[in-house]
């Protein structure tokens, strides 16, 4: 063997792992579901939410049973800490629910439509919940007619912001995407 031959073979092997790198693969390859979103991220997001919109709410529904006063922001906190651990929880899993169950009866309805239905009704339900338990953190069971006052009050004056970011919220998060099953 001479060299040209030899270059020639080395030539002849280099053009022929060429090829191989052009050629198409025998197997596909598995493609990685990008579209599921990782459970730190819902967390954090219905995290962000429940102290966003539970704090504004709560604020204000406590600015409506007591006033701005030396114990506001006491007034505030306990209120905030009380929804966070009774209200919060028990509205997330009934979201989730009624989520599946829209889905089940309205499955004809466009998706939109479907999550204005499940705002509405998660924006009356949570915030008479925040009403009743802030009322009940700021007044107490004394009176159930003042009771019932403040919270008919609290309510009132927090429903057009409840609504508001509600309806925000089922727009933009989809709750179609949040699964009891997820957490």
């Amino acid at each position: 063997m001479n060299i040209v031959d030899l270059i020639n073979l080395i030539h002849s092997h280099f053009n022929h792992l060429r090829n191989k790198m052009h050629a198409q693969p025998v197997m596909p390859l598995t493609q990685v579901d990008s579209t599921k979103t990782p459970i730190i991220y819902k967390v954090l997001v219905v995290f962000a939410m429940m102290t966003f919109m539970g704090g504004s709410l709560i604020g204000l529904m406590t600015y409506i049973n007591t006033g701005y006063s030396e114990t506001f922001f006491n007034d505030w906190l306990t209120s905030f800490l009380f929804a966070a651990v009774t209200v919060m929880p028990a509205g997330f899993i009934l979201m989730t629910l009624l989520t599946q169950i829209v889905e089940k009866w309205l499955p004809d309805t466009s998706e939109k439509k479907r999550n204005i239905i499940i705002g509405l009704f998660m924006a009356v339900t949570m915030e008479s919940a925040m009403a009743l338990s802030t009322s009940i953190n700021n007044i107490g069971f004394n009176s159930y007619s003042a009771l019932f006052s403040h919270w008919l009050d609290a309510l009132l004056a927090a429903l057009p912001l409840g609504l508001t970011l509600m309806i925000i919220t089922s727009l933009t998060i989809k709750p179609s995407n949040l699964k009891l099953n997820d957490f």
